[in-house]
């Protein structure tokens, strides 16, 4: 422990050298330059930081976009497609009179509308007031039985039906 403190107090005499005139010349030089060009107006060492620019073109692009998308939803909304089944099931009345009968007797009918289109207003000629044509597309389903032997036949087809809906102007 004697030695730490013997160089501690060796350290504590120890004080920094004066500099030379030379080396206060040259820093003085430095200075004295840095100065001159500040004042000339060599500012191309200078970093400034990066201020917030806007860009138009960018922006107008952007909002172009943005307008497109908002016609393209707009467009989807006006026409809805409704795609959900109605079914119609009517069974056929028995009666004797047909249950004697020998063959095929009426089941039963289904029709399935699949689709429905409203197609605007049309002016057809010879009609005053204008019309809302509705478009229909459907398939339909016919079943008949034999009460004898028990077969079944079932018959399906597509059919369309437009129909015209008269529209008044109050």
């Amino acid at each position: 422990m004697n030695d730490f403190s013997e160089l501690e107090s060796e350290l504590k005499k120890l004080r920094p050298a004066k500099p030379s005139a030379e080396l206060l010349a040259r820093i003085d030089a430095v200075f004295a330059k840095a100065d001159s060009n500040q004042t000339t107006g060599d500012t191309a060492k200078i970093i400034h930081p990066a201020r917030f620019k806007v860009s138009w073109l960018s922006l107008g692009l952007g909002l172009a976009a943005a307008a497109i998308l908002l016609i393209f939803a707009r467009v989807g909304v006006d026409r809805p497609t409704r795609r959900t089944p109605i079914t119609q099931n009517t069974p056929a009345p028995a009666t004797r009179s047909t249950i004697a009968s020998p063959g095929f007797i009426p089941a039963g009918a289904t029709q399935v509308v699949y689709h429905t289109r409203d197609e605007g207003l049309h002016f057809p000629t010879g009609y005053d007031e204008p019309m809302r044509r509705v478009r229909y597309q459907k398939r339909e389903t016919l079943q008949w039985r034999n009460p004898n032997t028990g077969a079944s036949l079932r018959v399906s087809y597509p059919s369309e039906e437009v129909v015209l809906i008269p529209v008044s102007g109050q």
